[in-house]
């Protein structure tokens, strides 16, 4: 059988990186194939290439057996290849029809060219399809995520699209919105279109996938039929060995003796009445928080690190009040937040690794109102050795570093000024397998050297793993809390949707 499409000896480098070399990949019409990697394997450039983002340094491409040159996204479009990325690149303010045919918009008349009113009965048409419930005229600004993702498959379709790429597309959805999608894919699939799939989440890649290729450092490390699935053998093609200590714990078991470093009693964030909050962290320990999406988790987060005004209660390091009137009174108190999205909330993307690394701490490095350039220097180097972050230079400009190493430069800003709590807000979103093992490997280094962690976080492989006990919340309230002995996916379901504890 013809594969729809394939690429043969594929490479592309860039200055000072081969980031692909001789790869091929075939995807046959109405399979769903996965494409998985660690950061920096090349899984974003070979889409790129296939999507007439990027051209190939050498190598072929086919359509249904036939060679084809991709000079740009158009040419692709125009072989029916759509790649749908990560951030979805919708107008807010337009409707849905305006975006589906945004470029495309058929129109009638003179030289005004009124706008064709058959745009909203062909956009609903294609969002019906898809099971989209919403008017074509309503804006996509009022739309959830999962349905904007809905709204930007459509404008595929409406491409006439024979295969989509789908980079990370459950990344921002719930569970219920990733179901709904996966069904969408089904019927896709059903009616002969070709999807390629990007995930670091391999749950859902066992779950939706009829193959997996996975690269590694830029070639192909191995493929698995749809018998072959699994999360094992997933990893061990993505990093090249058994990752036997993926949920490492070297740390000791905290006693329940020991005070408690943080104390939250009665607090409150929301202006309407709600239930009130109480808990405690002690030195030593990772507290895993979980919680449905809006359960109020990154909003307690946010309170704690003072961005939020805390409107009733009281916080406690070492039993003494803490007066939050801001996130420099957190600072100064020793808690630390590692927000939800790095990429805006945690990191200057155009400032380099370097500066990313000293923001935090320029008043250690003031000297004489000016900064002292030989010990900026020092610290980034220090800090990039003692977290193993992969940059060519501290001078790299940071958004040009994998998802996993822009996490290592959030964590290693706040570790520069010795935290006393940290507050991981989803701490390995979008990041690969390796770096993951990473990032627990290092949560447990500073847990035995005595830091409190609060790790929140919508993984719950990753809760039971690196959890000593956790904290569940519920429609903005603590809806129990679960000891490491009494860790299950079902007991923290069972709080997160206001079941409360089994008696």
């Amino acid at each position: 059988m013809t594969p729809f499409l394939e690429a043969r000896d594929v490479s592309k480098s860039f200055p000072g990186v081969q980031a692909l070399s001789e790869v091929s990949l075939r995807v046959d019409s109405g399979e769903v194939l996965a494409v998985v990697g660690e950061n920096g394997a090349g899984k974003s450039t070979l889409m790129k290439i296939l999507g007439g983002v990027q051209l190939p340094d050498a190598g072929e491409l086919f359509i249904n057996g036939k060679s084809v040159r991709l000079l740009t996204v158009k040419d692709a479009e125009r072989q029916g290849i759509v790649l749908i990325h990560q951030e979805l690149s919708l107008a807010d303010q337009l409707d849905v029809a305006g975006n589906v045919f945004l470029g495309r918009e058929p129109t009638w008349g003179g030289p005004l060219k009124l706008l064709d009113s058959r745009i909203y009965r062909d956009a609903e048409t294609i969002t019906r399809r898809l099971g989209l419930e919403c008017s074509p005229r309503t804006r996509i600004a009022d739309l959830t995520v999962g349905q904007q993702q809905l709204v930007e498959i459509a404008r595929a379709l409406s491409l006439q699209s024979r295969l989509l790429i789908l980079d990370e597309p459950t990344s921002s959805l719930t569970e219920r919105e990733t179901s709904r999608l996966f069904d969408v894919l089904r019927e896709l699939k059903s009616q002969g279109i070709a999807i390629i799939y990007i995930s670091h989440r391999l749950k859902e890649v066992e779950v939706i996938a009829d193959r997996v290729s996975v690269l590694r450092d830029g070639k192909n490390a191995g493929e698995l039929s749809k018998t072959e699935i699994s999360h094992e053998a997933i990893v061990r093609l993505m990093v090249g060995r058994e990752l036997k200590q993926f949920y490492p714990r070297h740390r000791p078991d905290v006693p329940a003796d020991r005070a408690p470093l943080l104390e939250v009693a009665d607090l409150r964030w929301q202006e309407k009445p709600g239930q009130s909050i109480s808990f405690s962290l002690k030195p030593g320990e990772v507290v895993g928080m979980a919680g449905l999406m809006g359960s109020g988790r990154t909003e307690l987060a946010e309170t704690l690190f003072g961005i939020r005004p805390l409107r009733q209660g009281e916080v406690r390091i070492d039993g003494k009040r803490l007066s939050l009137r801001g996130p420099t009174q957190a600072i100064s108190a020793g808690i630390y937040l590692a927000p939800e999205d790095r990429r805006v909330q945690g990191l200057v993307l155009s400032f380099s690794v370097k500066h990313n690394l000293s923001l935090a701490s320029l008043d250690r490095l003031n000297r004489f109102q000016m900064i002292c350039k030989g010990q900026e220097t020092t610290l980034a180097n220090d800090m990039v050795e003692q977290l193993r972050v992969r940059t060519p230079t501290i001078e790299q400009r940071v958004e040009f570093l994998s998802g996993g190493n822009q996490q290592k430069v959030v964590l290693a800003k706040w570790l520069c000024r010795d935290p006393r709590v940290l507050i991981l807000d989803e701490p390995t979103r979008g990041i690969d397998v390796g770096a993951r093992s990473e990032i627990y490997g290092l949560m447990d280094r500073l847990a035995q050297e005595g830091l409190a962690i609060l790790m929140i976080s919508s993984d719950l492989e990753e809760i039971l793993g690196m959890s000593d006990r956790v904290l569940v919340m519920h429609e903005g309230g603590l809806a129990g809390a679960l000891p490491r002995d009494g860790l299950t996916e079902e007991a923290i379901m069972r709080l997160a949707t206001g079941g409360g504890l089994e008696r």
